[in-house]
């Protein structure tokens, strides 16, 4: 009983620790008052409306982009059969493994009006002026976000179509349509679940970026959250700015839930895909190649590419590298990494616990509400984690809780609990899914229970899942932006926020350095994802 009444504390105050910030922003509209409303009032006769035009236009382009790129590549690898079909299967998943600013800075570099590729040319065709469009635009944007994102409606897509895709398209040849019919008719409407919710989480990654719309200087919702927070100084027109757009990644977030339950509903079908003879169709001779090529474009410009036009600044005699500062990087991003990663799967393990253990209405609520921090943008989670400090900051002066909490890494690693608790939690309840409670109750009987049941009996099968939910947060967290920008103490820079600053000032191939670093510590996400997918399909 004495555990059990432990155990119920250190759940109720991870809740309150981890719930905190989303509380906090909803309560900032119970102190309305005429300096906020001021605020607000000139940012809508303003900017305000510039902040939703481009958002709104972003997301808009970018959910074609991903939609067209991961819909066209997964039915490619999946129902059909070409050369460089089973290379094409796991390499089109490697644009995860860069963040979208580091494309961003790759394509600026070379494209850029005193790039190699314009000046080139230039001397080639005579002209003075600009060749090609600017790639700091909204166009830009949409282009380097669909070519980073697009990996989340293949991966969904290609998952839903390889359960019966293949299948149904030789049911459906067998009954005479053509492949045009087939497809438009019958591998189409299958996959249009995945890739409403694949377009979901991308469309949640584009309205949480900070670098590129930064960089690139487009006036998104984001940057008018920093903006009213850092620039005008006001902490309540902020937090409801940031509410507006939590609202928004909140119902992108029941899209994507509402598109997933109806892709179990469609698999959990019975006697469709039972059969193993229907095979991908092959295609031969040209129609097979120009398959190939239009799957390797998207891998050619998102991940080779890039690489490449990092690589070539940094073998670059003129590029002085700074070792040392640039260890001190990677070591601070290694430390807040390995911390955030063992304590985020620490309290998934006990939230998963508490809720196989005991499963009330109070336990199921906490969980969703953590869940939900992912899809969080970091702009937002920060609002909402210094608007409870400012609050005690001004009741309590003397507790000092505002330098621990942005003069140490607390607060960072805090943020951090917030963002990525969530990936943690999905990766051991997924883990938890595959254990029986029956097992449970054999260890009752034999008289494990509470935290040995945990121990013993619960960790080494969650094994793999507590493996692969540490690399996810660890990766996360070395790649996160907004929140260590804007949270970090003094001195203690980390790879991305380095990357971000040298790009900023145009000093790119010194940002080839630590872009690179992030580039290799997202592909180990990105090879574990493609074994287990690998695994699944054996």
């Amino acid at each position: 009983m004495h555990a059990s009444r432990i155990r119920s504390v250190l759940f109720s105050l991870i809740a309150i620790l981890i719930c905190l910030p989303i509380v906090a922003l909803v309560s900032a509209w119970l102190e309305w008052n005429e300096t906020s409303a001021q605020v607000l009032y000139e940012l809508s006769q303003t900017v305000l409306t510039d902040y939703v035009a481009a958002s709104l236009l972003l997301c808009v382009g970018v959910g074609l982009g991903v939609t067209l790129l991961g819909t066209g590549t997964a039915a490619a690898v999946t129902l059909f059969k070409f050369p460089g079909q089973e290379f094409f299967e796991w390499a089109l998943l490697l644009p995860m493994a860069i963040p979208a600013y580091v494309v961003a800075y790759a394509y600026t570099d070379f494209l850029q009006f005193s790039g190699p590729l314009q000046t080139f040319l230039r001397n080639q065709t005579g002209l003075e002026g600009r060749v090609l469009p600017e790639i700091r635009s909204l166009g830009g944007a949409i282009l380097v976000f669909s070519l980073s994102l697009y990996p989340y409606v293949y991966l969904l897509t290609r998952t839903a179509l390889s359960e019966r895709g293949a299948h149904l398209m030789e049911a459906a040849r067998l009954l005479g349509a053509p492949m045009r019919r087939r497809i438009l008719e019958v591998a189409v409407p299958l996959a249009r679940p995945a890739v409403a919710a694949g377009v979901a989480l991308a469309l949640m990654e584009t309205l949480a970026d900070f670098g590129v719309s930064s960089y690139f200087g487009i006036q998104s919702f984001t940057a008018g959250v920093y903006k009213s927070w850092l620039i005008m100084d006001n902490r309540i027109a902020a937090a409801q700015l940031a509410t507006f757009l939590l609202a928004v990644v909140l119902l992108l977030l029941q899209i994507e839930k509402s598109a997933q339950a109806r892709m179990r509903f469609s698999s959990s079908l019975t006697g469709i895909g039972s059969s193993t003879d229907a095979q991908p169709v092959k295609l031969m001779g040209i129609r097979g190649y120009a398959v190939s090529f239009a799957c390797a474009v998207p891998l050619l410009f998102g991940f080779v590419a890039p690489v490449l036009l990092m690589l070539n600044p940094l073998l670059s005699s003129d590029v002085n590298i700074a070792w040392s500062r640039f260890l001190n990087w990677t070591l601070n991003s290694l430390q807040l990494g390995a911390i955030t990663s063992v304590l985020a799967v620490g309290v998934a393990l006990l939230l998963t616990f508490n809720l196989r253990s005991h499963p009330n209405t109070l336990t199921r609520w906490v969980t969703v509400l953590i869940g939900l921090g992912y899809a969080i943008p970091g702009a937002v989670v920060v609002v909402g984690l210094l608007l409870p400090v400012h609050w005690v900051q001004t009741k309590w002066p003397d507790t000092q809780l505002g330098f621990w909490l942005t003069a140490t890494g607390i607060g960072l690693i805090w943020a951090y609990l917030v963002r990525f608790c969530a990936v943690a939690l999905q990766s051991i309840q997924s883990g938890y899914a595959r254990i029986p409670k029956s097992l449970d109750e054999s260890a009752r009987i034999l008289g494990i229970s509470g935290i040995q049941l945990l121990s013993q009996v619960h960790t080494p099968l969650l094994k793999r899942s507590i493996f692969a939910a540490l690399l996810l947060v660890f990766v996360d967290v070395m790649k996160e932006l907004p929140v260590t920008l804007v949270l970090r103490p003094l001195n203690s820079d980390t790879l991305a926020v380095m990357a971000y600053h040298l790009a900023r000032d145009e000093r790119l191939g010194e940002a080839a350095l630590p872009s690179l670093a992030l580039v290799l510590a997202g592909l180990l996400p990105v090879m574990l994802l493609s074994r287990a997918m690998k695994s699944n399909t054996t």
